[in-house]
């Protein structure tokens, strides 16, 4: 093999490794410039304090199930958002911890809800969710369009798997780019839904 296919060969090995790491990674970093008003925690958990935070774009469609759902009719509620996919290793990681905190947390103004994205059919995204034992609603996303939504600069989800946090007002105030456990995801929850 000469030294320029070597070099090639290398160059699109790397350009893959690069591209199947931001399809299911375990973190990352935000991405934009200038002045973004949040701050990153040494825990990995992104944040915007109140004022500075920018409004979710419309998160509505269609469920894995097929039924229609529109995250702004929860408005009044702290929402937890999951971005997942059946094929994601660190999203079965973290499923558990999911279903057990949303289980703890039913009936106390907070809703998840989570975004099911690039599964090529609601099949393996449905027993994904009977298997894990979760009760909330995902929306389908098989192309990732929702993801698009959200500005550039604002507190989005860049990785599979992603958690936002939305405040009452329906606003970013959390983000995690990386699998959480249960403890993670209350300690993310918690000051957002203490929040008058």
């Amino acid at each position: 093999m000469s030294t320029r296919s070597r070099a090639l060969l290398l160059s699109a090995m790397a350009a893959v490794a690069a591209l199947s790491l931001s399809a299911c990674g375990n973190g990352g970093t935000s991405g934009g410039g200038g002045n973004t008003n949040f701050v990153t925690g040494n825990n990995g958990i992104d944040t915007a304090p109140r004022g500075k935070r920018a409004a979710a774009p419309d998160l509505s469609g269609k469920t894995i199930d097929g039924k229609t759902l529109d995250v702004a009719d929860y408005k009044g509620k702290v929402v937890v958002i999951n971005v997942w996919g059946s094929w994601c290793g660190p999203c079965r990681e973290e499923a558990q911890y999911f279903a057990k905190v949303s289980k703890a947390y039913q009936g106390k103004d907070v809703q998840f809800v989570g975004i099911n994205t690039r599964d090529t059919s609601t099949t393996p995204a449905v027993a994904f969710e009977q298997e894990h034992g979760i009760g909330y609603p995902s929306l389908y996303d098989p192309t990732g369009k929702l993801m698009l939504r959200f500005k550039k600069g604002t507190l989005n989800p860049q990785l599979i798997p992603s958690t936002l946090i939305l405040d009452k007002d329906g606003k970013v105030a959390a983000r995690a780019l990386e699998a959480l456990d249960d403890t993670a995801l209350v300690k993310m929850l918690k000051p957002v839904l203490a929040e008058k």
